[in-house]
């Protein structure tokens, strides 16, 4: 495994598994699979609903709470609940998480990253993160927050590397931690013939050379994956390294086009999905 040093001072891995669109059975049996197969990076989510299936999947592994890095997010609705953290903790059965995400750049964020910002001072939570924030929102936080963020999670693969984003994270020694790492699973960037040469080359699939593309951009992966043989695969590419010639390659590859195409009006509908997440098995 790799790492990455936030700006505050926390290490996370560099490489974790996702339950994005898994019920809190098949989030449970993920995690639980990862955790005894080394992983040790975990990122969940209110609107899952899988939380508590991920605690599940946690406590059956065997692996201690403080070797696991636990990553959640709040959602929209619950930004101005002062109990949010309390609930999200107690379904996580955890006393702490250790990256805290507001989900949506909704128009009360600024009420959830006050919420995050307290119970870091009560030690709650140890890093702050923004979902889904476009930079020009990012620097917006960057003058409001009273602790500055260390993680942003956006989509992010060699068709869309978030280049200008990173520019702007680096200045303030901020982390990116990509979802759609493998472009949503489209095929047209799967086949791309230079990741079937690199792979015959190293010995990996065209989704393992996409995956060590991310390690070496210095982008935190979060796969998901309900095969067991399959979440093994997304953690096998520590065993090699891509040459500055072929990561060069790789960034001839950038459309700059993402495939979620985000809205205000869209923001507003999150605004009024009020799950009751206290309710999820």
């Amino acid at each position: 495994m790799e790492y990455f040093e936030m700006n505050n001072g926390v290490r996370m891995p560099m490489a974790g598994i996702g339950v994005f669109t898994f019920t809190p059975a098949e989030a449970e049996a993920s995690v639980e699979s990862a955790l005894r197969d080394g992983v040790r990076l975990v990122d969940t989510a209110n609107a899952y609903m899988n939380e508590r299936g991920t605690a599940r999947g946690i406590s059956k592994s065997g692996v201690k709470r403080e070797e696991v890095f636990l990553v959640t997010k709040l959602w929209p609705s619950v930004y101005e609940n002062e109990n949010a953290v309390d609930e999200t903790l107690a379904r996580l059965n955890t006393e702490y998480i250790d990256l805290l995400f507001l989900h949506q750049p909704t128009r009360n964020w600024k009420a959830g990253y006050r919420q995050i910002e307290k119970a870091v001072k009560e030690g709650k939570v140890r890093a702050i993160g923004l979902s889904n924030f476009s930079p020009d929102m990012l620097k917006e936080a960057f003058a409001f927050a009273e602790i500055q963020p260390q993680m942003v999670q956006v989509e992010a693969h060699p068709y869309y590397p978030q280049t200008e984003l990173k520019a702007l994270l680096n200045e303030h020694g901020m982390g990116l931690m990509a979802w759609y790492p493998l472009g949503h699973g489209d095929k047209n960037l799967i086949q791309e013939e230079l990741f079937a040469e690199l792979g015959k080359k190293y010995g990996k699939s065209s989704a393992q050379i996409i995956l060590r593309w991310h390690i070496q951009a210095g982008n935190v992966i979060i796969p998901g994956s309900r095969n067991p043989q399959h979440i093994r695969e997304n953690f096998d590419i520590f065993n090699f390294d891509l040459t500055e010639e072929e990561m060069e390659k790789i960034a001839a590859l950038d459309k700059n086009t993402p495939y979620y195409q985000g809205s205000e009006e869209m923001l507003e509908r999150y605004l009024s999905i009020a799950p009751d997440f206290n309710s999820q098995e």
